[in-house]
């Protein structure tokens, strides 16, 4: 095996590539604005929910819940709070939409609560979403540990206190998305110079031209992943560049942390790239990839933890992260653009990602033959 036939195919396979610049810009394109779009969608914080109060009440006590209500319209402003005299028409609003939970003060609560007789407050969500009905409950759920903080505070406060020390300052989603958006960046060029253009070369009868010549099947393997590679670096790169900087990452051109990047996201693009030509090795329709192209990017981005943490996962998905690419390479990149991590948060990523590329190298070449 000759590296200079190697490099001819290398050189050849990345001219082509810098002639096609809608090529390039479509392979950074669609993560990028990915990453904006999903980035500030969500994460989020609410605001803005409307919350019906019902006082049927009308005490003192029941004034104080409309107080502090009111404070957290005009404070965290999650939501804005509409007062209704009735409750089954409250309800009637919550299900056709209007409004997205009910705070009933019920009738009996100040008698209730001068006795010591338990006293309720009836809250009512629409859990068609979740993360809306948790926000709004949480905040709720603020309001009521506030009414049952003592009027008189003991000399001697026997209660047991949490203090959290947040080891990193606040991280925005759209932060957390950036290393996705990368790992979809790479998956895209492994997608067209592993799946598309291979397939549209083999089908022109170019790998036979280049197999006529001294040219080994190993060698033709090892020109067309490297190809493949430079170009996942070269996007991938950009992207974390660029989506580093509309997110905010602090630090970006720190030169040693850059060269991290570079490391992981160069050995992700060859992971990726062996693992679309082994893949596409026995494939000759051309439509095959373009078919597949959704179903490989469902299958591999989204159980990477790259939207949702892996541990929210149901067990048989797990499974899948385990041998996802994208999984190790979001991890990867995730120590380095939010943690600032070095060497130890990414090494046993770059292993893995490797060892898998060295698998799918392996797996291309016994598959790959000759069709004439």
């Amino acid at each position: 095996m000759k590296f200079y036939r190697i490099w001819a195919l290398i050189e050849r396979d990345m001219r082509k590539f810098f002639r096609s610049p809608a090529l390039m810009m479509s392979s950074m394109i669609f993560p990028l604005v990915q990453l904006v779009v999903l980035g500030y969608a969500f994460g989020g914080v609410i605001r803005g929910a409307v919350v019906a109060v019902v006082d049927q009440d009308h005490s003192v006590e029941s004034h104080r819940i409309q107080e502090m209500v009111d404070g957290i319209e005009e404070g965290p402003k999650t939501f804005r709070v509409v007062e209704y005299n009735s409750l089954p028409q409250a309800v009637d609003d919550l299900k056709a939409g209007f409004v997205h939970a009910v705070v009933e003060i019920p009738i009996d609560f100040s008698r209730r609560y001068y006795q010591h007789d338990r006293p309720r407050l009836v809250f009512i969500e629409d859990n068609t979403d979740q993360f809306l009905s948790n926000s709004i409950e949480q905040r709720v759920q603020q309001m009521v540990e506030a009414l049952n903080v003592a009027a008189v505070q003991p000399r001697l406060d026997a209660q047991v206190a949490l203090n959290t020390v947040e080891v990193y300052p606040y991280i925005e989603y759209i932060k957390y998305l950036l290393a996705g958006s990368t790992a979809m960046s790479i998956f895209i060029v492994a997608m067209i110079g592993g799946g598309i253009t291979f397939i549209d070369d083999k089908s022109r009868g170019l790998h036979e031209g280049y197999l006529v010549t001294p040219i080994h099947k190993s060698e033709l393997v090892f020109g067309l992943i490297g190809a493949g590679a430079l170009k996942g670096l070269m996007s991938g790169m950009v992207l974390i560049i660029i989506g580093g900087l509309i997110a905010g990452i602090p630090d970006l051109w720190n030169p040693v942390r850059l060269l991290y990047m570079a490391v992981v996201v160069l050995v992700a693009s060859i992971a990726m790239i062996s693992f679309m030509f082994l893949v596409m090795v026995r494939v000759d329709d051309p439509l095959v990839p373009r078919a597949i192209f959704g179903v490989l990017n469902t299958l591999l981005f989204f159980p990477s933890g790259a939207v949702y943490p892996i541990q929210g996962f149901p067990r048989w998905l797990r499974w899948i992260s385990v041998v996802d690419p994208f999984t190790y390479t979001v991890h990867a990149l995730q120590n380095l653009t939010l943690k600032s991590t070095g060497i130890e948060g990414i090494y046993r990523d770059v292993i893995v990602l490797s060892c898998f590329a060295a698998v799918m190298i392996a797996g291309s070449m016994m598959l790959f033959k000759r069709q004439l």
